[in-house]
Formats: C-alpha cells, sequence, structure tokens
C-alpha cells in the first residue's frame, strides 16, 4: 500500500529531476569539463553570463579549446566579442591555427576583420600557402599588321594578407592582365612576333606590376594558348570601302535629282515662256482693231499685211515639200 510519505518522496524525486534537467541545460556542466580537461580555465559561471549574453558556449568554448591546443594566445573575450558580432569564430580559429603552422603572422584582430569583411579568411591563408592559378578566357588583341591574335592565360596568385581587406578580387586581376595583354599584341609589328615569342607577353605584362591595390600578389603569368583570329585590318578596309561606295552612291544620286530638278525647272521655264508669246500674240488683233479705228492704218494697209502673211505660209508650205522630196531622193 503507497503511503502518503512515500507519493511525497516520489514527488520530491520527481521535481528534483527536473530540476536537474533545467539546470543542466542551462549551465553546460559537460562544456566546463571539457574545458578542465583540455587545460582550459574558464569558469562556470563565465558559461552562465554567456547562456544570460544569448551566445552559445560551445561556439565559443570549443574554438578555444583548440586554440589553446594548438599554442594560440586567444581569450574568452575576444572570441565571444567576435561570436557577437556577427562572425564566425570557428573559422578565424582554424585559420590562425592553418598560419601558425605555416608561419604566416596573422594576429587575430586581423583575421576577425577579414571575416567580418565577408572574406574566407581560411581559403585566404590556404591561399598564401598552396598558390591558386587562375585560368583567363581567350583574350582578343590585334597586331599593328591587323592580324587578331587570341591569348589564353594562367594566373598564378598568392593571397596577400596585409591587403586582404579592402583589395581588389580576382575580377580585377583577370581585368588586368586582360589589358595589358591587349596592350602587348597592339604594340607588336606582327603577329608572327607574337606566334613566335609568346613568352613576351607574360613578361611584359607581370612588369607592370598589375597586382598593386589587389588582395592577391602575382607569381607568375603563363600563356597557355595562342590562336590566331580574323583579319581584322582587312575587315576593316573592307567595310570602309563599302562605306565610301555608299557614300558616293548618295552623292551621284543627289546630283542626278538635281539634274532632273533642274530640268524640270527649265521646262517650266519654256511653257512660262510660250505663254508669253501667245499672250503677245493675243494683243496684235487688238492692236491692229485700235489702229483701224484710231485711222493710224487704213483698209488697203490691212489688206496688205494679210497678203503679206499668207504668202508667207505659203513660202513656208512649199519649203517642207521640197524638203521632204530631197529627204526621200
Amino acid at each position: 500500500m503507497v503511503t502518503n510519505g512515500t507519493i511525497f518522496i516520489i514527488a520530491i524525486v520527481f521535481v528534483a529531476l527536473i530540476f536537474l534537467g533545467i539546470l543542466l541545460s542551462f549551465v553546460p556542466v559537460m562544456l566546463w569539463i571539457s574545458a578542465l580537461a583540455a587545460g582550459v580555465r574558464v569558469s562556470i559561471f563565465t558559461l552562465v553570463g554567456m547562456r544570460l549574453r544569448r551566445v552559445t558556449p560551445s561556439r565559443v568554448i570549443n574554438p578555444l579549446i583548440k586554440a589553446h591546443k594548438a599554442g594560440l594566445n586567444v581569450t574568452t573575450n575576444q572570441l565571444e566579442s567576435h561570436y557577437l558580432a556577427g562572425g564566425n569564430v570557428d573559422r578565424v580559429v582554424n585559420a590562425l591555427i592553418a598560419a601558425h603552422r605555416a608561419n604566416i603572422e596573422l594576429s587575430f584582430e586581423r583575421g576577425a576583420a577579414i571575416d567580418l569583411a565577408g572574406r574566407d579568411v581560411l581559403q585566404a591563408v590556404q591561399m598564401s600557402v598552396n598558390p591558386k592559378v587562375i585560368e583567363t578566357p581567350f583574350i582578343p588583341g590585334v597586331a599593328m599588321n591587323g592580324i587578331e591574335v587570341k591569348v589564353k592565360a594562367r594566373i598564378t596568385v598568392r593571397a596577400n594578407i596585409e591587403r586582404l581587406v579592402g583589395g581588389a578580387g580576382e575580377e580585377t586581376v583577370i581585368a588586368r592582365v586582360g589589358e595589358g595583354v591587349v596592350s602587348t599584341i597592339g604594340s607588336s609589328d606582327s603577329h608572327f612576333k607574337v606566334l613566335e615569342k609568346p613568352d613576351l607577353i607574360s613578361q611584359t605584362v607581370l612588369s607592370k606590376g598589375l597586382d598593386a591595390g589587389t588582395a592577391f600578389e602575382i607569381l607568375s603569368i603563363d600563356i597557355a594558348d595562342v590562336d590566331v583570329g580574323k583579319n581584322i585590318g582587312a575587315e576593316l578596309q573592307t567595310e570602309q570601302a563599302e562605306a565610301d561606295k555608299k557614300i558616293a552612291q548618295a552623292k551621284a544620286e543627289e546630283r542626278r535629282a538635281m539634274a532632273v530638278a533642274q530640268e524640270q525647272e527649265m521646262k517650266a521655264k519654256v511653257q512660262e515662256m510660250r505663254a508669253k508669246v501667245v499672250e503677245a500674240e493675243a494683243e496684235v488683233p487688238r492692236a491692229m482693231a485700235e489702229a483701224l479705228k484710231s485711222g493710224n492704218i487704213g483698209v488697203m494697209d490691212y489688206m496688205n499685211i494679210k497678203n503679206i502673211s499668207a504668202d508667207t505660209d505659203m513660202r513656208g508650205s512649199i519649203g517642207k515639200i521640197t524638203g521632204e522630196k530631197k529627204d526621200d531622193n
């Protein structure tokens, strides 16, 4: 038979278990024990304070243990402040360990700044140890003889930790190398010179200091492939000749249109003069009528004028007939 005392004891044990579970979930005792076992002295109250500051203790203590085992001098406050700033604490610590192993000078402040700038600080350290090869697409350039030359280059770069914050990226390096390749090809007298010594391109481009202001240090520029493209000079001359032809045709059409307009204008002037002649001829009968009326000429004078006109017309008709007969013979 279960007594009231037994029920009370069971209730106390149940409440104690619940309280212990809540306490262990709020106070990371196991994480504290792991830190002590690794030789990292962290107060249990420090872990409780992280909980109150809404910091996940494992995100700070585990990287702190790795840093301590690697011989790095990193404090809990540094890691916690970087976590609160939105950084990746584990990645920064891994980068510090990799830099320490490779004898690369990298402080926690610089590593945190690189991480907060949005760059992968671990990848940057790895690139400092193991340089990266960037391959450009085919870069076209035109030599002085008008022949197009396409060049593909491989750029070996190493991350520059000092300029990683605020330095330009890979796109800038590729653009600068492309600009140098185009300039070098354009200054060549012939495309044969480029095909004969492609290493001149890499030497010329590398001597220009293209890595200034970038987050990388260019170690070498190697020409991977060289192809001959189109005859750009001939195409430009052909296009220029075609353009000149069209201009000449347009000018000729303009002159023809002006000639046609001038011809039409002359025809209009001829018609205008004929109209004036007809108008003048219409004034003759009026003048004769006025002369007869005023007595300046008599009727016999008028008849003589008519006879002369008829005689002139007859002579003109006879002349036409005689001309036609001569043409027939």
